[in-house]
């Protein structure tokens, strides 16, 4: 199967788990991003790899006109009955890869992407057509988990996430999203992190894991070395934290 495929497999039979989910529907940068499309008022976003919605619904209360873009149909189709739900009438939906958006030049005052880019597979490519359908006076924010720079926390962090979820392909390192935008036209103007917690039972609930799998994930964790352990809060129960980055970045010059 194509990591295409494998993705859209994967998150169309966890649609509505992602919808419920807290990690996904809540947090202080949803109300973040909220205030941010205020200040482009009557702005045309672009949610690049929306999920459940949750990233287009937080812009489309701001008042903007939002494209939720995704690689899955279920969960276009969910964004699409949630938003008349909520009565946020400025949605529209449509299906596509991020390395390749099917839009016009310089169309967009705001892209967001929020938990999404670790599933694509080329980032770097993404970034070049984010840049490409972006205006020359917007902006793009990147909200997503990273791996340390220590290359032992980063090489368990990803162990973990690819036993969890098999579309899983990368987080990325702080500073490989700076190379990244950089190369691709981009000046980073603020960025930020942030310690969240997974609670182990629901982290791999929500992506249906294999009773196998878990197991092999709860192995790898108790097996980890002491500073992993530490560095990731490992508890009793196999919970532990991740690190989460916002990320802003504007088109050079």
């Amino acid at each position: 199967m194509k990591q295409s495929e494998l993705v859209s497999q994967q998150f169309g039979s966890t649609a509505h788990a992602y919808l419920t989910s807290c990690v996904h529907a809540e947090g202080a940068d949803l109300q973040r991003l909220t205030s941010l499309t205020h200040n482009y008022t009557g702005s045309n976003a672009l949610d690049l790899g929306c999920g459940a919605g949750h990233t287009a619904f937080a812009m489309a209360k701001a008042g903007a006109t939002v494209t939720a873009y995704d690689l899955s149909s279920r969960m276009l189709a969910l964004v699409k009955n949630e938003a008349v739900q909520r009565g946020l009438m400025g949605i529209t939906t449509q299906q596509g890869s991020a390395e390749k958006l099917p839009f016009a030049d310089a169309c967009f005052d705001l892209v967001a992407t929020r938990f999404s880019a670790h599933h694509w597979s080329d980032v770097a490519t993404a970034m070049r057509e984010v840049r490409r359908v972006l205006k020359p006076t917007g902006i793009l924010v990147v909200i997503d988990v990273v791996a340390a720079e220590n290359a032992l926390f980063d090489t368990l962090l990803q162990s973990v996430e690819i036993l969890r979820d098999a579309s899983h392909i990368r987080d990325y390192r702080v500073s490989e999203w700076y190379a990244m935008l950089c190369a691709a036209g981009f000046d980073v103007t603020e960025s930020d992190r942030w310690a969240l917690t997974m609670e182990f039972a629901i982290w791999t609930a929500r992506m249906h894991t294999p009773e196998l799998r878990v197991d092999a994930i709860r192995d790898v964790l108790s097996k980890a070395s002491d500073e992993a352990r530490q560095y990731f809060k490992v508890q009793a129960d196999s919970s532990f934290d991740i690190d989460v980055m916002w990320l802003e970045a504007k088109p050079k010059g």
